[in-house]
């Protein structure tokens, strides 16, 4: 191949040069000994450094690197393979979402790429064969390379290979020398294939998956296929075994293995055989057993190699419109994952991995769309054994061909009905569907991602079901063109509100529905989940969806000042770029849990537990197992105090429902909080003995306070301020409002407390400018007039009250009234009165904000946690006694903004570290509150979580009677739904005590 002529890389009917023909993903050992501790002897890993040489085009490229002579490398470094280039120094970083990376720099149209901006990467590894490897086969096998190679072997042009998410393998054997080899990589940026890959995502390239060599013997296998198809019931199963053989003259021995005994062998040298199975273990995520097949190749009788295979033995079907498995109906708990490390990028460590599907089995969640792009081979070995199901998506979107700033115009769509494009998007679909084709985990295949639609997408699902007919197909673009509605076994939507689902359901459609992408998760997201899990039990196609998604797809870097922060689009100085956009994860990019996630984890649970005063009724949403694997943990408290605990078991069948009674004991006058939780009886692969899988709980009673002795008080009217004391308790009132409030000597109040009706705008109100439509209430909140001010002292000097009424700066205008009751042995009644004015916006809450002295950093209270929720999104979060600290209850959304809400609360009580503070309890209903170190403006204007001060300077404290929700349907234009909403034409009042402190240290 010339080093000139690169016109290839614009052809899209060329994308494989001497690639060879896409395998299953199967490990070859040598024998029992090194399968036993998992040496693959046959296989030599050139991961490490390699030299590597920059150029931003092709023309300034060192053309001649790849000679195995006379080469000058003067201008060449190391770089880590795997890896991505930027993520290593090299070239410009970029994150965008639908648009082309080029778009606005560089008109361009399909196939072509910039001659001008199409960065090369030159690599360089010099390798000697192993003695194991030596006078073999030799294969090298790229497990990723992003997005166009040229391979070159001691000189030799080997091949050239695109598709960046499943392997290219080449045949160097003719190649390889006794001594150093030299193996050189051209990496190129751009080409006709990267049309098809415009996924929202960090724009990288380079080679960061695995690079290895494979030195097999003289007969091997090239290919396994098994498949289990089920008979009689579900109680007899054929393991079929399809082998495809390189050489001449093996004998096999293949075993089918139940943990370490053979219950079924052959032994022959046929490449296709069968086993018959009675009363088969079926996979499932409830139990995902797997049988092991082992296939030894001799030949003279030598033992040659060992091939072994989880065979995972499970039918999915679609019966009368429903997705079945294993017969029963199934709903996919899903979310999307973008493989992700804020460290490597798209390089993900095993560690990394299992973190993800350990939180992902801990959450509830039991399916994975692979979006969009097939993963790393391990992803699916462990969902296998861990019991994931998997869309599993061909590396394809061509979003910015045929969706211009949110409207449709496919006036240039590819692939859509090209032929030139056909044969490269089925190479994509077979190279996905031959390495993955033998994992259980796997239920459906995927055309890929918002690539509208067309003929190329349909014979891509005919494809699969042709070659594949043991698993469905999805696509969701052919929505947009339902001419090609045949590219798709079930009905897929992205971002459908429930109600339009629920039309859908209503009018006995012909295909079941998923959402292969519901809830984004931006910021503060995720409110009004409970709305699709509500269809599960409604509508029987109604099969489920993939929250998007799984992390925040955010940067870990050093920034100018020195300081280690995540970044996000726009931070690296990259534009065209959609900013924090790739921060939708339900945890966050340093693989923290976010607060969604107790949300997840509650609307997925499969174990429902309806609770009242005498017991619980226990409903199994599971498909296959009974709950004879968990224990029942039930507790009555009342306040901080645990009344009376214990556990139980109970055998419920799956999709079953009973009642068990349970004695909760005797209460105290006053609320009681009961709960009752499912946990695992033993430990598991993903969680330890004891994990709580679900919960549910239910109040009895009504909230109160302690009682007090009431005592006169002291009143001193000045010319300006009215103070009032008791004991070591002080207040002051000025035309501040409350202006002072000390308690043994400590001033905790730094500002008055004023009405405030705005919060830090979230993510999703962005997308849908409320910001904008409701913008007066922040100037509502900072600009208010005192009006009128007015107090009444009672005879008996027990208590004294303060009225102010404030017109907010608003039209039409609008008044407020906070009223105090001091009372005596210290305590100051709030009540809040707003009149409601017809013909303005949505309020975000109504509320009062107190500027607390910063020593009140901890905080304590009862109410919804332990993490932050809100009106929409609550459910995942129990009513108990629960403690922070006002810093912690700052949660990092990549931008900040409105954060840390407790909803349900009976009292809080913020402390300094003498254990002095003060506590704020309901009186007739309960409210919500944050507490932050800084305050909703200074929130709303950072762009970043480091932009915020380090040190704070006060608790901002707000008492609210309501806030509105966060929503979450999307993130570009869907509003909070309405009754999580907040009207100003209503009346709000709401009534909560202070009480300044004291609590003995513990």
């Amino acid at each position: 191949m010339s080093e000139e002529d690169l016109s290839y890389l614009e052809n899209p009917e060329v994308f494989g040069i001497n690639v060879l023909r896409p395998t299953s993903s199967h490990n070859h050992y040598h024998n029992y000994e090194d399968y036993k501790h998992h040496q693959e002897s046959f296989k030599q890993s050139l991961n490490g450094e390699w030299l590597f040489s920059y150029a931003p085009n092709p023309s300034v490229r060192n053309k001649a690197f790849y000679k195995a002579e006379n080469v000058d490398y003067h201008d060449f470094k190391t770089i880590k393979v795997p890896g991505h280039i930027e993520m290593q120094g090299y070239g410009q970083m970029q994150y965008i979402n639908t648009l082309y990376p080029w778009d606005g720099h560089e008109y361009l149209r399909p196939p072509y790429v910039s001659k001008t901006d199409n960065p090369v990467g030159s690599y360089i590894c010099n390798f000697t064969i192993k003695p194991h490897l030596a006078n073999k086969h030799i294969i090298l096998r790229f497990e990723g390379v992003e997005s166009a190679m040229n391979v070159y072997v001691n000189g030799h042009f080997v091949g050239y290979s695109e598709d960046s998410f499943t392997p290219s393998s080449f045949d160097i054997t003719p190649y390889i020398l006794s001594g150093t080899n030299k193996l050189a990589v051209e990496v190129f940026k751009h080409c006709s294939g990267s049309w098809l890959e415009d996924q929202d995502m960090w724009r990288f390239f380079g080679i960061f998956r695995e690079v290895a060599l494979y030195g097999l013997p003289e007969c091997y296998v090239e290919d396994v296929r098994v498949t289990t198809p089920l008979s009689d019931e579900y109680r007899k199963a054929n393991v079929n075994v399809d082998l495809k053989m390189m050489g001449e003259g093996y004998n096999l021995v293949a075993k089918l293995m139940d943990d370490d005994n053979v219950i079924a062998s052959y032994e022959g040298c046929d490449t296709s055989f069968s086993f018959d199975l009675d009363h088969p273990r079926l996979w499932s995520s409830e139990d995902p057993y797997l049988y092991k097949l082992v296939v030894e190749v001799y030949h003279n009788n030598e033992l040659l190699e060992i091939v072994p295979v989880n065979v995972g033995v499970r039918e999915f079907v679609m019966r009368d419109g429903i997705m079945q498995l294993n017969g029963k109906r199934i709903v996919l708990r899903g979310v999307n994952r973008h493989e992700f490390s804020c460290e490597n990028g798209r390089v993900i460590s095993h560690e990394e991995m299992l973190y993800d599907i350990r939180f992902m089995k801990q959450h509830n969640i039991n399916a994975v769309r692979t979006s969009h792009y097939p993963n790393v081979n391990e992803w699916y070995d462990l969902c296998d054994e861990y019991g994931i199901y998997l869309i599993d998506e061909t590396n394809m979107e061509s979003h910015g061909s045929w969706q211009k700033l949110g409207q449709l115009e496919p006036s240039w769509n590819i692939p859509g009905n090209l032929k030139e494009w056909q044969a490269c998007v089925l190479s994509r679909a077979e190279s996905m569907l031959e390495r993955d084709k033998n994992h259980p985990c796997v239920l459906i295949y995927s055309c890929g991602n918002e690539s509208y639609a067309g003929e190329d997408i349909v014979n891509m699902a005919n494809y699969f079901r042709k070659t594949d007919p043991t698993r469905l197909v999805h696509y969701e673009g052919c929505t947009w063109n339902r001419n090609y509605s045949a590219a798709t076994d079930m009905e897929s939507r992205m971002y459908a509100k429930a109600k339009d689902i629920e039309d859908y359901l209503k009018n006995d459609p012909e295909k079941p529905y998923i959402s292969c992408e519901y809830m984004h998760a931006m910021g503060n997201s995720l409110g009004g989940m409970e709305k699709y899990i509500e269809l599960e039990d409604r509508y029987e196609k109604y099969q489920g969806g993939f929250i998007w998604d799984y992390i925040d797809q955010a940067i870990s870097y050093t920034n100018d000042f020195g300081e280690k922060v995540l970044g996000y689009g726009g931070d690296f100085d990259d534009r065209n770029t959609d900013y924090n956009f790739c921060g939708d994860g339900i945890v966050f990019a340093n693989r923290k849990p976010s607060p969604k996630a107790d949300e997840v984890k509650y609307q997925y649970q499969d174990i429902i537990l309806n609770v009242d005063e005498a017991g619980v009724s226990i409903r199994s949403k599971r498909l296959f197992k009974d709950t004879s694997d968990l224990i029942f943990q039930y507790q009555a408290i009342q306040g901080k105090d645990v009344i009376r605990k214990g556990q139980f078991e109970a055998i419920v069948q799956p999709q079953e429902e009973i009642y068990v009674p349970v004695d909760f004991g005797t209460f105290h006058p006053g609320e009681v909080i009961l709960t009752v939780s499912a946990h695992l009886k033993e430990e598991s692969l993903w969680a330890e003995q004891g994990f709580e899988i679900a919960f549910g709980q239910c109040v009895l009673g009504h909230y109160s306070d302690m009682p007090y002795v009431e005592e006169p008080l002291v009143v001193i009217p000045g010319d300006g301020d009215l103070g009032v004391k008791c004991k070591e308790f002080e207040v002051l009132f000025s035309q501040e409002g409350l202006s002072s409030l000390k308690y043994r000597g400590k001033e905790y109040m730094m500002r008055g407390p004023r009405p405030v009706f705005m919060r830090a705008t979230t993510d999703n109100e962005r997308g849908y400018a409320h910001h904008f439509t409701s913008n007066i209430w922040a100037g509502a909140s900072s600009n208010q007039a005192l009006t009128n001010m007015h107090y009444n002292i009672a005879q008996d000097l027990h208590e004294v009250s303060i009225t102010y009424e404030y017109s907010v700066l608003v039209e039409p205008r609008v008044r407020v009234e906070l009223t105090y009751y001091v009372r005596s042995p210290g305590i100051v009644r709030v009540k809040y009165h707003y009149y409601g004015q017809p013909h303005l916006p949505e309020v975000p809450l109504f509320g009062t904000l107190f500027t607390l002295s910063h020593k009140l950093d901890h905080f304590s209270y009862l109410g919804r946690g332990p993490h932050e929720n809100y009106v929409d999104r609550k459910k995942g979060s129990r009513l108990g006694f629960f403690e922070s600290t006002v810093k912690d209850n700052l949660t990092p959304y990549l931008k900040p903004q409105a954060c840390g809400n407790r909803t349900d609360v009976r009292e809080v009580t913020l402390l300094d570290r003498d254990q002095d503070g003060l506590r704020f309890t309901m009186v007739d209903a309960p409210f919500e509150f944050t507490a932050l170190p800084y305050s909703w403006q200074m929130m709303d204007v950072a762009l970043h979580q480091y932009e915020l001060p380090e040190r704070s300077y006060y608790t901002y404290l707000t008492i609210m009677n309501k806030q509105m929700g966060v929503g979450g349907d999307d993130s570009w234009g869907a509003p909070v739904l309405e009754e999580y909403c907040i009207k100003a034409s209503d009346d709000q009042e709401y009534i909560f005590d202070i009480m300044p402190i004291h609590q003995e240290k513990a």
